[in-house]
């Protein structure tokens, strides 16, 4: 699983960057995407939780809007549009798909490892780091990350600082906090994983003495 993974991150990134730019790293999705390298490799509870409630809300979103966009043809959201572009090449939109595997196979992770409670505190600041970060190096054009509107372009209706932070509130409640108390109910802790083996050595140790 980990060397695979690792090999379609790796195959992932000169496609992506030479189609799109090196601006598109910036996605939260394409974060999650190769932050996760490192997070199963090193079996991190904390940063693979940070990926998953980062990415399952959003996501559900774009598995939504694909699925209404290849059934019905309709969009309501508008986030899997570039799916359906002919001027984009069909293997280019395949890799694309990740956006509906990716949260399971963290979900998973977690369910093994264990949701690490600190991942909302810790999410929230690398959202508002990343926010930031794609205001200041990114084109309103662009709209990565949906700091400049919610449509894909630019808003006028709002001062743009006022709507960055907006964005920034809007962030964490909306997509992180269901997604941490759902985790936080469904998960056991990364301790708690551990705690069997912990108690089964500790009664061994207590029989082991009395006799």
């Amino acid at each position: 699983m980990k060397w695979l993974y690792t090999a379609f991150a790796a195959a992932v990134a000169p496609v992506y960057a030479r189609q799109y730019g090196w601006r598109n790293f910036l996605w939260f999705s394409d974060v999650a995407l190769f932050a996760t390298v490192p997070a199963l490799w090193l079996e991190h509870p904390l940063l693979s939780s940070m990926q998953t409630v980062s990415l399952t809300v959003p996501e559900a979103g774009w598995a939504i809007d694909f699925a209404a966009h290849l059934f019905a043809g309709r969009r309501p959201i508008g986030l899997a549009d570039y799916m359906f572009d002919p001027k984009i090449r069909r293997s280019i939109r395949a890799i694309s798909l990740f956006h509906l595997w990716l949260p399971p196979l963290l979900m998973w992770t977690v369910s093994r490892l264990g949701y690490d409670r600190r991942a909302l505190r810790a999410q929230t600041l690398a959202t508002w780091a990343l926010l930031v970060t794609t205001y200041h190096v990114t084109e309103p054009g662009d709209d990565i990350n949906w700091v400049y509107g919610l449509s894909g372009s630019p808003q006028h209706r709002i001062n743009p600082t006022i709507y960055l932070l907006l964005v920034m509130a809007v962030y964490p409640i909306a997509f992180h906090w269901p997604a941490h108390v759902a985790f936080t109910r469904i998960f056991p802790a990364p301790s708690d994983i551990n705690r069997p083996c912990s108690s089964a050595t500790t009664t061994g140790d207590r029989i082991r003495q009395r006799s």
